[in-house]
């Protein structure tokens, strides 16, 4: 038996026309999240933190104002807070046409989210994300499109988050969240240590029209870093990987359970 608790089949495909989610990208291109995101990252936070007990890595690896993509592997539905919870800035999230119903859609608008119609050709998803960014926002996108069935990190990248690394010429800052495909775990009372590494900025040169291959292999690269910070998080585990750091870098310290590059 699997040690990983089952995970519904994922749906592709939304009945409701374009235009219903027309007001959702309408706000996200127009508005700042409100309290609904504060009061949503503080719950999930304090879930995170104790349950959890999630560590962050190199959170100042994330520029404090700026565009950025955010790019983390993609295990559990907890990836977005995860990832989002040690940052200070507002972190805008793509989810899935099929949970834009009420009462959640509210929520969900409120707190800056914005809808993908997967399985369409969703431009809409682009033109805000892109939008986002030119205001200076960070946007989230996985690299591996839905969760991971397998808990390892996909072999293959989908191509959106290359073309949106290429066409706004935003930074790329690849995330590993290790732990987190056991969250669902929940239901057997068991409740894994989630570590969450935020990697180096990556940038390419901004690009009109990228190709599919353009688009690909910029896919393939972040995918790759992802792969390389979680497979290093695996290996040494939370503990483990902060005193390799330090052998490989003196100045390398532990400060409130959070991992720095500053000396003391």
């Amino acid at each position: 038996m699997s040690d990983l608790a089952p995970i519904r089949e994922q749906v592709y495909g939304d009945p409701r026309p374009k235009e219903y989610f027309d007001r959702f990208h309408e706000r996200s291109r127009t508005r700042e999240p409100d309290w609904v995101y504060e009061v949503a990252r503080v719950l999930t936070s304090l879930y995170a933190y104790t349950f959890l007990r999630a560590r962050a890595i190199d959170t100042n690896k994330i520029p404090g104002s700026g565009a950025v993509i955010l790019a983390p592997n993609h295990f559990s539905f907890m990836d977005h807070f995860l990832m989002a919870c040690y940052l200070r800035r507002k972190v805008r999230f793509m989810a899935k046409s099929q949970l834009f119903k009420r009462p959640m859609q509210f929520v969900f608008s409120h707190a800056g989210v914005f809808p993908v119609r997967r399985g369409a050709r969703d431009e809409e998803t682009f033109i805000t994300a892109e939008a986002i960014l030119e205001r200076g926002g960070a946007v989230a996108m996985y690299c591996e499109g839905g969760r991971s069935r397998t808990g390892k990190v996909g072999e293959q990248a989908k191509r959106g988050i290359g073309r949106l690394a290429l066409e706004s010429g935003a930074p790329v800052v690849p995330i590993a969240i290790h732990g987190s495909a056991r969250v669902r775990n929940w239901k057997r009372l068991q409740f894994p240590k989630v570590t969450v590494q935020y990697g180096e900025a990556i940038c390419w040169q901004r690009t009109a029209n990228p190709t599919r291959e353009q688009q690909q292999a910029v896919a393939d690269a972040i995918l790759g870093e992802i792969r390389e910070l979680h497979a290093a998080l695996a290996e040494h585990r939370r503990e483990g990987f902060a005193r390799a750091l330090a052998r490989i870098v003196p100045s390398w310290r532990i400060r409130g359970g959070r991992f720095t590059g500053h000396s003391q």
